[in-house]
């Protein structure tokens, strides 16, 4: 098939174009080849590309930013979304739009599966959800896969600030120990969404890891597997005030992929020491 994927440049976008073409035909594209805020430069690159497929992955995923830069965050996370969704609806595509656990609460004492409501708390959970909204509503074929936790080659990303703080000296880190989420690479990603290509899914499918972990535990997982041994100690999320509210729960639930009877996605622990050493150069 031929595949467009939109963020191509980002982090998830370079893994899936790397994953992806061996089996298929991978256009990456990314905002200088494409603004997707413009309705009729979408709707111009979709024609031109005639893709069977669209993985969406641009976004502004900035959280921080988000909070000052609201109209941005809705000019590329919902407006985006809607024209990429349009877009593909006219060229006979499907769509997968990667969204986020930002879209709910984050104060349950569960995991969040597929049909619990969102009710996002941030500028960009918001934001997020009106593009998932937008692509339900304007592309018939479409799945919306969140995920969350997210590292991968090249980075930016928790597990790759840890690991050059790890390797300095100095004092103990101090790591946040009341949030809890689903570790996750882009491999991990690559791997559910080449599920999905082929699979009739009409809907909302998690994509996070097994397990979960806090920000804490996470780094003593990743101190372990490269051999650091910098001390680190927990603290709360209150002594790291942010502009952004973070989600004191981020676990999300697999239900759909068990449901419509998809592969399982693999462990948190054990795709974390894949990663390192299959990306030694991270």
């Amino acid at each position: 098939m031929k595949i467009v994927v939109t963020g191509g440049k980002g982090m998830l976008g370079r893994t899936l174009v790397r994953r992806l073409a061996s089996r298929h035909e991978v256009v990456a594209i990314d905002y200088q080849e494409c603004d997707i805020t413009d309705a009729r430069a979408t709707h111009a690159c979709l024609a031109q590309l005639r893709p069977q497929v669209v993985i969406h992955g641009a976004a502004h995923t900035q959280v921080d930013k988000c909070e000052s830069e609201v109209e941005r965050a809705y000019a590329i996370n919902a407006v985006g979304s809607a024209n990429v969704a349009m877009a593909a609806e006219r060229v006979g595509a499907r769509v997968i739009a990667i969204s986020t656990d930002y879209v709910f609460r984050g104060d349950g004492e569960r995991a969040y599966h597929e049909w619990d409501a969102p009710a996002p708390r941030t500028v960009y959970g918001a934001s997020k959800l009106a593009g998932e909204d937008a692509v339900r509503r304007h592309c018939r074929d479409h799945v919306v896969a969140r995920i969350a936790w997210l590292y991968g080659p090249g980075g930016p990303s928790f597990v790759h600030t840890m690991l050059k703080f790890g390797a300095q000296a100095g004092d103990p880190l101090k790591v946040v120990d009341d949030q809890v989420g689903n570790p996750t690479s882009t491999d991990a990603v690559a791997d559910g969404l080449l599920h999905l290509i082929e699979h009739p899914l009409v809907g909302t499918v998690h994509l996070t890891c097994e397990g979960d972990a806090t920000w804490f535990a996470f780094t003593k997982a990743i101190f372990a597997a490269a051999r650091l041994t910098r001390g680190i100690v927990p603290c709360t999320t209150a002594e790291y005030p942010r502009p952004a509210p973070r989600p004191a729960n981020s676990r999300l639930d697999k239900m759909a992929l068990r449901i419509h009877r998809l592969p399982a996605m693999p462990h948190w622990q054990e795709t974390l020491e894949r990663f390192l050493r299959e990306h030694p150069g991270l």
